[in-house]
């Protein structure tokens, strides 16, 4: 069975999906959810999502009043503030280390302004007091890596690098009452525990997959997931741009990829199509948010929407028709023909001139309908042509069977997966190969928590709320070196998710388990505390919007 592989009565539950089922309660499972309003004085260091790596309690709590300042280090010029209204727009890569530190403390006084009614104005003067973000450069914290240290005087926030700053202010935002969400003033108190957390990330990529190809999901739409994701410090956007049902991207030299093979999805709806200006503004709101987007342009199978859109691509000459349902596996390029090979770099460049990430993803799964010498012949020429643009490659796991030095495999396997491929996998990673693991039956988020889950797929199994968190991505995979694993991903597949609600309907509670995975140390891994900690997430989600399903397995209710 493949990594989506469907019964023909699939097709009838996309469909219901797509155009009948209403957004899903998050209250029917369990009842009544608890006021997420209420502060409960400041809540312990270690109870943050994902755990981090080091606390230490010590002191009185800080407590946030109308008269806090946010003190940014370094800056340009004479110190001075800025006014509620006021967002800076660095940007990660591109600008300045002390430029980027101001963007986070914007981001945090927009953060924390609605809820306190405080005016938080962002000062680069020097003092001892408020809440401070420094640029350091401590060793052992790494790019990503944070200190926290809170006194009844002041919290400071340090770190190497503007990202660390972000990621701090993330668990900065869980250390505040739940209703720090809310988007009008709150009575408070608005407290921070006293004492010292430092924290690192355990892996470098941490990624979350929305495929936007069974059904397209809008930029709002992938915008409100980029700010879900970076709550739990994922650090990498996965987008599934292209696939049998809809090609995503607009390619200007071959522009019926998205007119025609864009024009529609699972279930035959509309479709659409990210214009480069869309796809930019997608990218630059991520990076804002220290997440690199990285692309996917799956093939040489799940390329009906391409072959449809293009008659020369095909072997025969003939373009297939649109193809609106859920069987995986039966097309393919034609890999014996050139003017496959300009469709790709065509495609590869103009994709990668718009990707400011190292990463290009190339698909190569389920591949039914090509054989394996096609296969590893057509790997072996597309994977030098990323390299080309200046891209490091990124293809599922089959990819191994041609494999590339510096190529990057994802592994989607799970308990059914054979042997034979399992082996396959953990050679490559001995002689090289890093490994991204996202195994369906832990973290694919579609799968169903339960075989009466209204939404999502089974073909890997239900994955409940502990079976998604309950592993350990480094020793997943018998025969793997931990130093040949790069990181985690939760890929969301849609064939049966057409709205944001029916996304963080299946996301959520699982999502920040499979970031915990990626960020914590294996040490902090528990599921007995873990489950506390998650649901203390629920206010804050209840504020935030987010329509999560109530399992059972987490005690919500205290």
């Amino acid at each position: 069975m493949g990594r989506r592989l469907r019964p023909l009565l699939l097709l009838c539950a996309s469909l219901l999906a797509a155009t009948s089922l209403p957004a899903v309660s998050a209250t029917a499972d369990t009842g009544a959810r608890p006021d997420p309003g209420a502060a409960h004085g400041p809540r312990s260091l270690d109870e943050v999502i994902p755990a981090p790596a080091s606390v230490r309690a010590k002191g009185k709590p800080y407590t946030l009043t109308s008269r806090t300042v946010i003190r940014v280090s370094g800056g340009h010029g004479p110190g001075h503030d800025h006014g509620p209204g006021r967002h800076g727009r660095g940007k990660k890569g591109g600008h300045d280390a002390s430029k980027g530190a101001r963007q986070v403390a914007e981001q945090l006084a927009d953060l924390l302004r609605p809820a306190t009614g405080y005016r938080l104005p962002v000062t680069t003067r020097p003092g001892r007091d408020g809440i401070q973000l420094r640029l350091s450069g401590e060793r052992g914290l790494g790019p990503e890596g944070y200190r926290l240290h809170v006194t009844e005087r002041a919290t400071v926030l340090s770190a190497r690098e503007p990202a660390g700053l972000f990621h701090g202010i993330q668990t900065l935002r869980q250390l505040l009452p739940a209703a720090i969400e809310a988007d009008s003033t709150r009575p408070g108190p608005w407290q921070i525990a006293g004492g010292t957390l430092t924290d690192t990330p355990r892996y470098a990529y941490r990624s979350a997959m929305l495929d936007v190809s069974r059904h397209f999901f809008p930029v709002d739409s992938v915008k409100r997931y980029i700010d879900q994701l970076a709550l739990y410090k994922i650090n990498t956007l996965h987008l599934h741009l292209s696939d049998d049902q809809g090609w995503r991207i607009a390619i200007d030299s071959w522009p019926r990829l998205a007119t025609h093979g864009g024009s529609t999805q699972v279930g035959g709806g509309p479709g659409g199509h990210y214009t480069k200006a869309d796809y930019r503004d997608i990218v630059r709101y991520a990076a804002d948010r220290h997440l690199t987007v990285v692309p996917e342009i799956d093939m040489p199978s799940h390329t009906n929407a391409a072959l449809a859109s293009y008659a020369e691509l095909n072997c025969d000459g003939k373009a297939p028709p649109l193809y609106t349902g859920t069987d995986v596996g039966f097309s393919s390029l034609c890999v014996p023909l050139g003017r496959t090979y300009d469709f790709v770099d065509d495609v590869i460049r103009e994709l990668a001139a718009l990707t400011p990430g190292p990463y290009l993803h190339i698909g190569g799964d389920e591949a039914h309908s090509t054989s394996e010498e096609d296969f590893a012949a057509f790997m072996k020429r597309v994977q030098p042509i990323v390299a080309k643009y200046g891209k490091t490659a990124v293809g599922w796991h089959q990819i191994t069977a041609a494999p590339r030095r510096g190529t990057i495999a994802q592994y989607w396997g799970y308990d059914e997966t054979g042997a034979e491929e399992r082996a396959q996998v953990a050679a490559a990673a001995r002689n090289g190969t890093r490994l991204v693991i996202s195994p369906a039956d832990r973290s694919y988020l579609d799968m169903k928590y339960h075989e009466d889950t209204p939404l999502g797929l089974s073909w890997a199994g239900y994955v409940s709320t502990e079976r998604s968190y309950d592993w350990d991505p480094a020793t997943y995979l018998d025969g793997v070196p931990e130093r040949a694993v790069l990181g985690v991903e939760a890929p969301l597949w849609t064939e049966t998710l057409s709205t944001s609600a029916q996304l963080e309907y299946m996301a959520f509670p699982k999502l920040p388990g499979i970031a915990e995975l990626g960020w914590s140390p294996a040490a902090t891994h528990d599921w007995d505390t873990y489950r506390v900690r998650l649901a203390q997430q629920a206010p804050r989600w209840d504020l935030m919007g987010v329509n999560y399903y109530r399992s059972p397995q987490v005690p919500w209710d205290g």
